[in-house]
């Protein structure tokens, strides 16, 4: 079973002060369960502020500083004009395969600034690549804490266990760093870049795996950082609780 050599984790972030410090205590976990399984996956982090005008930065930096894991694994920020998530996403990534290895023998994990990923997501997406994977599409469930209990229940009820697998979502996404090369990163587009790379992908032949297993909890909000995107579905998809 071949290893990736490094799993660059890229996280573009839009205004999210109140969720950052979780998405990067998530990631520490991952990080710290990546290494007991696979000690020899060197692991990075690329975090893209994309205009942040808010207390994301400052949040960031909380975060970093009070976990003292983040002194040996790389946490990169970056900060960018409005560039909207699609650029941020590609940013990131071109960023994270600038230096180390080559790409053929890395992996990019993406997600997003609102999310938490599993603490066994790190590994998935390791023995993604030593499966021969090309692109993971992983699966993401809404934060039940943002849910009235009715809307939570109407999401519960339409969501059977199985029913999103092969759904593409930025949030939970795995890559190949040759791939990513390959593909031309993401379309520099406001929402559906993690569909749209993923189509792209489809239609070259890549191979696409995809997997229910591990979902990463993501906002649950009505109100989101892009028109068309996870909050919009939920809130036009299940409506409020009246």
């Amino acid at each position: 079973m071949t290893l990736p050599a490094r799993i660059d984790v890229v996280v573009p972030a839009h205004d999210e002060a109140d969720g950052i410090g979780a998405c990067v205590l998530a990631l520490a976990g991952a990080v710290r369960a990546s290494h007991r399984e696979h000690p020899d996956v060197a692991v990075a982090v690329t975090v893209v502020l994309d205009w942040c005008t808010d207390g994301t930065a400052g949040a960031l930096a909380a975060a970093r500083d009070a976990d003292p894991l983040w002194s040996s694994v790389a946490l990169t920020v970056v900060a960018t004009p409005r560039v909207g998530v699609g650029r941020a996403r590609s940013i990131g990534t071109t960023t994270a395969l600038a230096a180390g290895p080559a790409p053929a023998s890395r992996w990019t994990a993406h997600t997003d600034a609102d999310s938490r990923v599993d603490p066994g997501w790190l590994v998935q997406q390791a023995d993604a690549f030593a499966a021969g994977a090309h692109v993971l599409v992983g699966a993401v469930v809404p934060d039940p804490e943002d849910l009235d209990p009715v809307v939570l229940a109407r999401w519960t009820l339409a969501h059977p266990p199985g029913s999103t697998l092969g759904h593409v979502h930025g949030a939970n996404l795995g890559v190949r760093g040759d791939v990513a090369v390959a593909l031309g990163g993401f379309d520099p587009v406001p929402e559906h870049e993690d569909v749209r790379l993923v189509e792209r992908a489809r239609a070259l032949g890549f191979r696409i795996d995809a997997t229910t297993d591990l979902p990463v909890v993501t906002s649950g909000r009505f109100d989101g950082r892009t028109p068309g995107g996870y909050a919009e579905h939920l809130r036009r998809t299940y409506g409020d609780a009246g």
